[in-house]
Protein backbone atom coordinates (compact mmCIF):
# COMPACT_ATOMS: atom_id res chain seq x y z
CA UNK A 1 0.00 0.00 0.00
CA UNK A 2 1.05 3.41 -1.04
CA UNK A 3 1.52 5.29 2.36
CA UNK A 4 1.48 8.69 3.59
CA UNK A 5 2.44 9.48 7.50
CA UNK A 6 2.86 13.47 8.44
CA UNK A 7 3.91 13.65 12.32
CA UNK A 8 6.89 11.61 13.41
CA UNK A 9 6.57 12.51 17.48
CA UNK A 10 7.08 10.11 20.10
CA UNK A 11 3.66 8.19 18.89
CA UNK A 12 4.12 8.73 14.92
CA UNK A 13 7.81 7.92 14.73
CA UNK A 14 7.62 4.43 16.04
CA UNK A 15 4.22 3.78 14.23
CA UNK A 16 5.72 5.18 10.75
CA UNK A 17 8.63 2.70 11.74
CA UNK A 18 6.04 -0.14 11.99
CA UNK A 19 4.60 0.57 8.64
CA UNK A 20 7.92 0.56 6.84
CA UNK A 21 8.99 -2.54 8.63
CA UNK A 22 5.62 -4.11 7.03
CA UNK A 23 6.15 -2.92 3.14
CA UNK A 24 4.51 -0.44 2.11
CA UNK A 25 5.54 2.39 -0.09
CA UNK A 26 6.00 5.24 2.78
CA UNK A 27 6.41 8.95 2.63
CA UNK A 28 6.71 11.03 5.29
CA UNK A 29 6.34 14.50 6.77
CA UNK A 30 7.21 16.55 10.23
CA UNK A 31 7.78 20.15 11.06
CA UNK A 32 11.82 19.14 11.84
CA UNK A 33 13.46 17.47 8.84
CA UNK A 34 15.57 15.54 11.65
CA UNK A 35 12.32 13.73 12.79
CA UNK A 36 12.54 11.75 9.60
CA UNK A 37 16.18 11.24 9.27
CA UNK A 38 15.67 7.58 10.55
CA UNK A 39 12.99 6.56 8.22
CA UNK A 40 14.66 8.21 5.32
CA UNK A 41 17.93 5.94 6.45
CA UNK A 42 15.40 2.73 6.40
CA UNK A 43 13.93 3.54 3.09
CA UNK A 44 11.04 5.99 3.44
CA UNK A 45 10.91 9.12 1.12
CA UNK A 46 10.63 12.68 2.55
CA UNK A 47 7.68 14.86 1.69
CA UNK A 48 8.77 19.06 2.42
CA UNK A 49 5.02 19.91 2.53
CA UNK A 50 1.77 17.54 3.62
CA UNK A 51 0.09 18.14 0.19
CA UNK A 52 3.48 16.04 -1.08
CA UNK A 53 3.00 13.58 1.56
CA UNK A 54 -0.53 13.32 -0.15
CA UNK A 55 0.38 12.96 -3.48
CA UNK A 56 -0.09 9.43 -5.00
CA UNK A 57 -1.04 8.37 -1.82
CA UNK A 58 -4.05 5.20 -0.99
CA UNK A 59 -3.75 6.12 2.53
CA UNK A 60 -2.31 9.28 4.38
CA UNK A 61 -2.23 9.03 7.86
CA UNK A 62 -1.79 11.82 10.32
CA UNK A 63 -0.83 11.61 13.85
CA UNK A 64 -0.58 15.70 15.38
CA UNK A 65 -0.63 17.39 19.02
CA UNK A 66 -3.67 20.05 18.42
CA UNK A 67 -6.87 20.33 16.45
CA UNK A 68 -5.63 23.10 15.32
CA UNK A 69 -1.98 21.70 14.00
CA UNK A 70 -4.66 18.88 11.99
CA UNK A 71 -6.49 21.59 10.91
CA UNK A 72 -3.77 23.48 9.56
CA UNK A 73 -2.12 20.03 8.12
CA UNK A 74 -5.69 19.70 5.92
CA UNK A 75 -6.43 22.80 5.15
CA UNK A 76 -3.81 25.79 5.12
CA UNK A 77 -1.48 26.43 2.12
CA UNK A 78 0.40 23.38 0.35
CA UNK A 79 -2.18 21.45 2.66
CA UNK A 80 -2.60 17.53 2.60
CA UNK A 81 -6.24 17.93 1.51
CA UNK A 82 -5.16 19.36 -2.02
CA UNK A 83 -2.31 16.52 -2.34
CA UNK A 84 -4.81 13.28 -1.78
CA UNK A 85 -6.27 11.65 -4.84
CA UNK A 86 -9.97 10.70 -5.23
CA UNK A 87 -10.64 7.86 -3.31
CA UNK A 88 -7.91 7.87 -1.00
CA UNK A 89 -8.06 7.29 2.44
CA UNK A 90 -7.46 10.03 5.36
CA UNK A 91 -6.79 8.77 9.24
CA UNK A 92 -6.25 11.00 11.62
CA UNK A 93 -4.88 9.38 14.87
CA UNK A 94 -4.62 12.85 16.85
CA UNK A 95 -5.98 13.28 19.78
CA UNK A 96 -8.39 15.93 18.35
CA UNK A 97 -12.26 16.87 18.09
CA UNK A 98 -15.03 15.96 15.77
CA UNK A 99 -15.29 19.08 14.26
CA UNK A 100 -12.11 19.65 12.56
CA UNK A 101 -12.31 16.14 10.59
CA UNK A 102 -16.44 17.16 9.84
CA UNK A 103 -15.03 21.04 8.54
CA UNK A 104 -12.00 18.23 6.30
CA UNK A 105 -15.31 16.34 5.33
CA UNK A 106 -17.12 18.41 3.98
CA UNK A 107 -14.98 19.88 1.37
CA UNK A 108 -13.27 16.89 0.58
CA UNK A 109 -15.87 14.02 0.64
CA UNK A 110 -19.01 15.16 -1.57
CA UNK A 111 -16.85 15.97 -4.65
CA UNK A 112 -13.86 14.53 -4.50
CA UNK A 113 -14.60 10.91 -2.76
CA UNK A 114 -11.49 11.41 0.07
CA UNK A 115 -12.69 8.88 2.54
CA UNK A 116 -11.94 10.29 6.42
CA UNK A 117 -11.32 7.88 9.37
CA UNK A 118 -10.99 9.45 12.65
CA UNK A 119 -8.45 8.35 15.62
CA UNK A 120 -8.93 5.87 13.52
CA UNK A 121 -12.33 4.96 13.10
CA UNK A 122 -15.56 6.09 10.85
CA UNK A 123 -17.08 4.12 8.32
CA UNK A 124 -16.86 0.46 8.57
CA UNK A 125 -16.27 -0.24 5.38
CA UNK A 126 -13.41 2.10 4.99
CA UNK A 127 -12.22 0.77 8.09
CA UNK A 128 -11.87 -3.04 6.77
CA UNK A 129 -10.20 -1.80 3.93
CA UNK A 130 -7.40 -0.13 5.74
CA UNK A 131 -7.34 -2.38 8.48
CA UNK A 132 -4.15 -4.20 7.18
CA UNK A 133 -2.21 -0.89 7.74
CA UNK A 134 -3.70 -0.60 11.13
CA UNK A 135 -2.42 -3.76 12.01
CA UNK A 136 1.15 -2.73 11.12
CA UNK A 137 0.82 0.01 13.40
CA UNK A 138 -0.14 -1.66 16.39
CA UNK A 139 -1.60 -4.70 18.61
CA UNK A 140 -4.39 -6.24 16.01
CA UNK A 141 -6.02 -7.45 19.04
CA UNK A 142 -6.63 -3.88 20.26
CA UNK A 143 -8.01 -2.64 16.96
CA UNK A 144 -11.76 -1.87 17.40
CA UNK A 145 -14.46 -0.47 15.33
CA UNK A 146 -16.25 2.32 17.76
CA UNK A 147 -18.80 3.58 15.69
CA UNK A 148 -19.60 6.52 13.08
CA UNK A 149 -17.67 9.83 12.41
CA UNK A 150 -16.29 11.44 15.77
CA UNK A 151 -16.87 7.91 17.79
CA UNK A 152 -12.89 7.75 17.44
CA UNK A 153 -12.09 11.11 18.86
CA UNK A 154 -14.75 10.60 21.73
CA UNK A 155 -13.57 7.08 22.89
CA UNK A 156 -9.49 8.46 22.63
CA UNK A 157 -10.26 11.65 24.80
CA UNK A 158 -12.63 9.65 27.36
CA UNK A 159 -9.46 6.69 27.39
CA UNK A 160 -6.70 9.63 28.21
CA UNK A 161 -9.19 11.07 31.12
CA UNK A 162 -9.95 8.02 32.76
CA UNK A 163 -6.27 7.50 32.56
CA UNK A 164 -5.18 10.98 33.99
CA UNK A 165 -7.94 10.37 36.86
CA UNK A 166 -6.92 7.12 37.86
CA UNK A 167 -3.49 8.75 38.45
CA UNK A 168 -4.14 11.27 40.21
CA UNK A 169 -6.95 9.38 42.20
CA UNK A 170 -3.81 6.59 42.51
CA UNK A 171 -1.41 9.45 43.94
CA UNK A 172 -3.49 10.84 46.73
CA UNK A 173 -4.81 7.34 48.12
CA UNK A 174 -1.11 6.32 48.28
CA UNK A 175 0.03 9.77 50.09
CA UNK A 176 -2.73 9.46 52.11
CA UNK A 177 -2.48 5.79 53.39
CA UNK A 178 1.56 5.82 54.02
CA UNK A 179 0.88 9.29 55.47
CA UNK A 180 -1.00 7.62 57.76
CA UNK A 181 2.03 5.30 58.26
CA UNK A 182 0.77 2.14 56.31
CA UNK A 183 3.71 0.77 54.47
CA UNK A 184 3.23 1.63 50.96
CA UNK A 185 3.97 -2.15 49.46
CA UNK A 186 1.01 -3.14 51.69
CA UNK A 187 -0.89 -0.51 51.07
CA UNK A 188 -0.61 -1.25 47.41
CA UNK A 189 -1.15 -5.18 47.49
CA UNK A 190 -3.89 -4.32 49.61
CA UNK A 191 -5.74 -2.08 46.73
CA UNK A 192 -4.85 -4.76 44.16
CA UNK A 193 -6.65 -7.41 46.36
CA UNK A 194 -9.55 -5.87 46.44
CA UNK A 195 -12.51 -4.11 44.19
CA UNK A 196 -10.10 -1.04 43.86
CA UNK A 197 -7.58 -2.82 41.82
CA UNK A 198 -6.79 -1.19 38.29
CA UNK A 199 -4.37 -1.78 35.62
CA UNK A 200 -3.03 1.62 36.66
CA UNK A 201 -1.92 0.64 40.06
CA UNK A 202 -0.96 -2.91 39.25
CA UNK A 203 1.42 -1.99 35.95
CA UNK A 204 1.33 1.94 34.86
CA UNK A 205 2.34 3.26 38.93
CA UNK A 206 5.39 0.85 39.03
CA UNK A 207 7.65 3.25 36.67
CA UNK A 208 7.67 5.77 39.57
CA UNK A 209 7.53 3.62 42.68
CA UNK A 210 10.21 1.77 40.97
CA UNK A 211 12.56 4.39 39.21
CA UNK A 212 11.39 7.16 40.36
CA UNK A 213 10.42 7.72 36.37
CA UNK A 214 7.43 9.91 35.53
CA UNK A 215 7.18 9.47 31.47
CA UNK A 216 8.61 12.27 29.57
CA UNK A 217 7.86 10.62 26.59
CA UNK A 218 4.09 12.06 26.72
CA UNK A 219 4.45 15.80 27.65
CA UNK A 220 2.55 17.90 30.67
CA UNK A 221 1.65 20.47 28.18
CA UNK A 222 0.10 17.66 25.95
CA UNK A 223 -1.70 15.85 28.88
CA UNK A 224 -3.80 19.34 29.64
CA UNK A 225 -4.41 19.87 25.99
CA UNK A 226 -6.10 16.39 26.37
CA UNK A 227 -7.77 17.08 29.63
CA UNK A 228 -8.91 20.70 27.86
CA UNK A 229 -10.48 18.99 25.27
CA UNK A 230 -12.45 16.09 27.60
CA UNK A 231 -13.81 18.78 29.58
CA UNK A 232 -14.63 20.94 26.79
CA UNK A 233 -16.66 17.56 25.08
CA UNK A 234 -18.38 17.27 28.26
CA UNK A 235 -19.50 20.84 28.27
CA UNK A 236 -21.15 20.61 24.79
CA UNK A 237 -23.23 17.87 25.56
CA UNK A 238 -24.54 18.50 28.89
CA UNK A 239 -22.63 16.48 31.29
CA UNK A 240 -21.50 18.40 34.80
CA UNK A 241 -17.74 16.66 35.12
CA UNK A 242 -16.75 17.93 38.76
CA UNK A 243 -13.76 15.42 38.76
CA UNK A 244 -12.68 15.79 35.88
CA UNK A 245 -12.55 19.42 36.16
CA UNK A 246 -10.14 18.74 39.59
CA UNK A 247 -8.14 16.52 37.73
CA UNK A 248 -7.59 19.02 34.69
CA UNK A 249 -6.76 21.61 37.43
CA UNK A 250 -4.13 19.35 39.11
CA UNK A 251 -2.48 18.81 35.95
CA UNK A 252 -2.09 22.87 34.99
CA UNK A 253 -0.75 22.62 38.50
CA UNK A 254 1.85 19.83 37.85
CA UNK A 255 2.47 21.81 34.68
CA UNK A 256 3.07 24.96 35.99
CA UNK A 257 5.15 23.36 38.70
CA UNK A 258 7.59 21.11 36.37
CA UNK A 259 7.15 22.88 33.08
CA UNK A 260 5.51 21.95 29.56
CA UNK A 261 8.03 18.89 28.57
CA UNK A 262 7.93 17.52 31.95
CA UNK A 263 6.40 13.90 32.26
CA UNK A 264 2.95 13.00 32.41
CA UNK A 265 3.25 11.74 35.42
CA UNK A 266 4.70 14.30 37.45
CA UNK A 267 1.00 15.21 39.48
CA UNK A 268 2.52 12.22 41.60
CA UNK A 269 5.12 14.27 42.50
CA UNK A 270 3.05 17.06 43.52
CA UNK A 271 2.05 14.81 46.44
CA UNK A 272 4.96 13.76 47.21
CA UNK A 273 6.25 17.30 47.15
CA UNK A 274 3.91 18.12 49.52
CA UNK A 275 4.15 15.20 52.32
CA UNK A 276 8.04 15.47 51.87
CA UNK A 277 8.25 12.49 50.98
CA UNK A 278 8.92 10.07 47.41
CA UNK A 279 6.44 7.20 47.02
CA UNK A 280 9.16 4.15 46.15
CA UNK A 281 9.25 0.36 46.56
CA UNK A 282 11.80 -1.11 48.11
CA UNK A 283 14.17 -3.60 46.11
CA UNK A 284 12.47 -6.52 49.04
CA UNK A 285 9.03 -4.87 47.99
CA UNK A 286 9.58 -6.28 44.80
CA UNK A 287 10.12 -9.37 45.34
CA UNK A 288 6.93 -9.45 47.09
CA UNK A 289 4.34 -12.29 46.48
CA UNK A 290 0.56 -10.73 45.91
CA UNK A 291 -1.27 -10.06 48.72
CA UNK A 292 -4.25 -12.86 49.61
CA UNK A 293 -7.44 -11.55 50.90
CA UNK A 294 -7.24 -13.59 54.48
CA UNK A 295 -4.16 -11.42 55.50
CA UNK A 296 -6.07 -7.84 54.96
CA UNK A 297 -9.03 -8.39 56.47
CA UNK A 298 -10.65 -4.89 56.14
CA UNK A 299 -11.19 -5.88 52.61
CA UNK A 300 -15.07 -8.05 53.16
CA UNK A 301 -15.88 -4.99 54.89
CA UNK A 302 -14.75 -2.64 51.55
CA UNK A 303 -16.60 -5.25 49.31
CA UNK A 304 -19.84 -5.32 51.69
CA UNK A 305 -19.75 -1.38 51.00
CA UNK A 306 -19.33 -1.22 47.13
CA UNK A 307 -21.74 -4.02 46.96
CA UNK A 308 -25.09 -2.01 48.72
CA UNK A 309 -27.21 -0.44 45.88
CA UNK A 310 -26.30 3.09 45.43
CA UNK A 311 -28.71 5.96 44.21
CA UNK A 312 -29.06 7.20 40.67
CA UNK A 313 -26.87 10.03 40.19
CA UNK A 314 -28.77 13.66 39.73
CA UNK A 315 -28.04 17.18 38.64
CA UNK A 316 -25.78 18.50 41.22
CA UNK A 317 -27.18 20.08 43.96
CA UNK A 318 -25.88 23.31 46.07
CA UNK A 319 -23.73 21.43 48.11
CA UNK A 320 -21.87 19.96 44.73
CA UNK A 321 -20.19 22.71 42.94
CA UNK A 322 -20.71 22.97 38.99
CA UNK A 323 -17.30 22.11 37.21
CA UNK A 324 -16.98 25.70 36.41
CA UNK A 325 -16.87 26.77 40.45
CA UNK A 326 -13.34 26.36 41.28
CA UNK A 327 -12.67 24.09 43.80
CA UNK A 328 -12.32 24.53 47.60
CA UNK A 329 -8.82 26.43 48.35
CA UNK A 330 -7.27 24.08 50.60
CA UNK A 331 -4.74 23.87 47.78
CA UNK A 332 -2.27 26.83 49.40
CA UNK A 333 0.53 24.41 49.72
CA UNK A 334 1.05 22.69 46.43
Amino acid sequence: MRVGFIGLGHMGGPMSRNVLAAGHDLVVHDVRRQAAAELEAAGATWAATPQAAGADRDVVVTMLPRPADVEQVLLGPDGLLSGLLSGSVWIDMSTSVPAVADRVRAVAGPTRGIAVLDAPVSEEPVFQRVRPLLEAMGDPDRILYVGGHGAGYTVKLMLNLLWFTHLVATAEVLTIGTQAGVDLATLRRCLLASPAASNFLERDVLSVLNHGDYDDSFALALACKDLGLAVDLAGQVGVPVEVSAVVEQIYRRARAQYGDAGGEMLPIKLYEDLARTPLRLTPHDHGATPLQEPLCPQLPVLRSRLSRPRTSASAPSESCPAASAPPAQKSSSW
